[in-house]
């Protein structure tokens, strides 16, 4: 995430004399990242395709709310992406965003969405055909952090088997899975008219 960005947004919420909720006092966990990097750049292109959204931890930055769907194109180096779904309003929306490796040479891909900023993208786990796991922070200082996570899917649903292990890998980090909110997808979601977004 483009820390020049957050780190003013802290400035800004300091002198107001208050820090948001998502800026916790601490570090960002000690990821593998290398490790997870060398094994799956061979596999990016079995990533590509379409994501839902199945349950994330409260992130202000995230503006699609109900049946997130995410759909990847890679392109033998990065991915174009479409995310569609309902806003706060119930507006079918769509944005458009790139997952590329990241630019200063860290052992991560980085999410970046039209309107919005930079972040690491780790992928933490995932099988590419039922479940990922997907994780975001950003450690300001050595100080504070914020940090974001998601579980995704190959479908609406997800058998509870791939939801437990994304609890325990996350569970691995450190990271409370009480934060976790699932996302509303299935028969109230019109997947057809958000594919011709």
């Amino acid at each position: 995430m483009n820390s020049l960005a957050i780190l003013l947004v802290l400035v800004a919420a300091v002198a107001a004399d208050k820090i948001p909720d998502f800026v916790v006092p601490g570090q960002c966990p000690a990821v593998y990242e290398s490790k997870l990097w060398a094994e799956q750049v061979p596999k990016h292109a079995n990533y590509a395709g379409v994501w839902y959204e199945f349950a994330l931890t409260n992130n202000p930055y995230q503006l699609i709310n109900k049946c997130v769907r995410n759909e990847y194109f890679f392109d033998g180096n990065q991915f174009e992406v479409k995310s569609t779904g309902l806003n706060g309003y119930g507006k079918l929306v769509k944005r458009n965003g790139r997952v590329y490796p990241n630019p200063f040479g860290e052992p991560h891909l980085t999410i970046d969405y039209e309107n919005s900023f930079a972040a690491p993208y780790v992928i933490l786990d995932t099988d590419y055909s039922n479940f990922a796991c997907l994780y975001s922070c950003m450690s300001f200082n050595n100080l504070y952090y914020s940090d974001f996570a998601f579980i995704f899917s190959r479908s609406p649903s997800l058998d509870d088997k791939f939801v437990k292990h994304c609890e325990a890998v996350f569970r691995n980090l450190k990271v409370d899975t009480s934060r976790f909110l699932q996302t509303v997808q299935g028969y109230s979601c019109d997947y057809d008219a958000q594919k011709y977004l």
